[in-house]
C-alpha cells in the first residue's frame, strides 16, 4: 500500500480545469520581474487564476504601485497565458493592488534567490 505523497504547495490559488493548471504556471515561471530578474510566479505577483470555458482571468499585482515596468509584465504575461489558452478563451490580466504584496508572498526558491 503506498500512501499518498504530500503535494507541493500552490504556487498561487486556481480555479479550473486540472489539466490547465501546469501548463498555467509554467508559462507564468517564463515571465520575469526585469527588476529583481525573478519570474512574477516566484516573486508572489500572481495572485490568483480562474479558468472557466471561454475565460482565463488572472489576478497580478506589482511589488510597488511606482512599479515602471508594470505595463509590460502585464503584457507579457497575458502573451504568456494565450500560449496556453484555447484559441477561442479570453484572457484576461487584471491588475490589483488589494491586499498590498509583501516579501512573506515570495516563494521558498525567491526567497532563497534573494538571501533570505
Amino acid at each position: 500500500m503506498t500512501a499518498d505523497l504530500p503535494q507541493p504547495p500552490a504556487a498561487f490559488p486556481y480555479s479550473g480545469p486540472d489539466e490547465m493548471r501546469e501548463p498555467i504556471e509554467q508559462a507564468l515561471q517564463h515571465v520575469v520581474d526585469p527588476e529583481i530578474a525573478m519570474s512574477i510566479v516566484d516573486v508572489g505577483l500572481v495572485y490568483g487564476v480562474t479558468v472557466t470555458p471561454d475565460r482565463l482571468h488572472m489576478l497580478l499585482t506589482m511589488t510597488s504601485a511606482a512599479c515602471p515596468v508594470a505595463d509590460s509584465i502585464v503584457d507579457e504575461a497575458t502573451a504568456a497565458l494565450e500560449t496556453v489558452a484555447p484559441a477561442a478563451m479570453v484572457v484576461d490580466v487584471e491588475l490589483v493592488w488589494d491586499p498590498p504584496w509583501t516579501p512573506e508572498r515570495m516563494s521558498e526558491r525567491g526567497k532563497a534567490f534573494m538571501g533570505w
